[in-house]
């Protein structure tokens, strides 16, 4: 595929490389922060699973850099984490770490010097099978790993946004998360590809429930099915989330491929090629093996 084929696939993939995001899934936060005003009065945030590094990027530029140029001392404090490293984003402390780890969420909160994180965003996902039962069931235990970390550092009245898979047995992520969050809402945003099952829940209100340790997560995350929750929970924790579709209608169709004006559109680089990618292993094991490339 051609450079010109690759810069028609998408309007916002596009739209990223004109105005410096790191990855189209920027948008994806800037749409729910539109419908949610999740930044309002944010003073600390984390990033789980931050790589590539859109998401942090956001937050940089919403929370971070409006806080300097007003001359801010003290502005608001921004921790990214994941397992891979990261290119450097101003405002933004990078930690290499398990998102499920004690030790992790002690780093977090030795970065904010002892207060606790006002919004918690991730934007991680599993490598997709195809099989969408197998992927949603992979990506909600994410998700519930994540909220192992959320759990030791979210303050009360705190925001948490993660993207899900939209399938089958969905509802019972959404029972989960209404254990923590007495408002859990599904929000799509028009970013985000209709062909897809992909969709946010945006979790507020933080509120975990009286006696609640952290450590009791891991019956949370070995539950196979409703029969735990059954017995766990009322009727008012089990009722429908709100499905909200976020994004401006003038914006682009992501599904949609567009024509490029040759006299004025100029092909762009991505803004951050990948800092430590799978296959440059993969390909210096295969060279200092002495295996033949094919």
């Amino acid at each position: 595929m051609g450079k010109v084929s690759k810069d028609k696939r998408d309007i916002y993939y596009r739209k990223a490389k004109e105005e410096g995001w790191r990855a189209r899934s920027a948008y994806k936060l800037l749409q729910v922060d539109e419908s949610f005003n999740i930044f309002e009065g944010v003073r600390h945030a984390v990033d789980l699973c931050a790589a590539p590094g859109s998401w942090s990027q956001v937050l940089s530029r919403k929370l971070y850099l409006p806080a300097v140029k007003a001359g801010s001392t003290s502005p608001p404090k921004i921790v990214a984490v994941d397992l891979q490293p990261m290119a450097p984003i101003e405002g933004v402390t990078q930690l290499q770490g398990d998102i499920t780890s004690d030790e992790t969420a002690a780093q977090v909160i030795s970065h904010f010097e002892g207060h606790y994180a006002d919004l918690v965003v991730c934007d991680g996902a599993p490598d997709v099978t195809g099989l969408h039962d197998l992927d949603e069931y992979v990506q909600a235990q994410l998700i519930l790993a994540a909220v192992t970390i959320v759990t030791n550092v979210l303050q009360p009245g705190g925001v948490f946004v993660a993207k899900i898979f939209r399938g089958r047995d969905i509802s019972l992520l959404y029972s989960q998360l209404r254990l923590f969050f007495p408002e859990v809402f599904c929000a799509k945003p028009r970013s985000s590809r209709n062909s897809s099952i992909e969709a946010f829940v945006v979790c507020r209100g933080y509120q975990p429930p009286p006696g609640f340790k952290p450590s009791l997560l891991q019956q949370l995350l070995h539950s196979r099915s409703a029969d735990y929750l059954e017995s766990e929970m009322d009727d008012e924790v089990r009722k429908a989330v709100p499905f909200l579709a976020c994004g401006d209608l003038r914006d682009g169709d992501s599904d949609a491929n567009y024509d490029l004006d040759p006299e004025q559109y100029v092909h762009r680089e991505v803004v951050q090629p990948p800092t430590a990618p799978p296959y440059k292993t993969a390909r210096e094991i295969a060279r200092g093996g002495g295996h033949q490339q094919r």
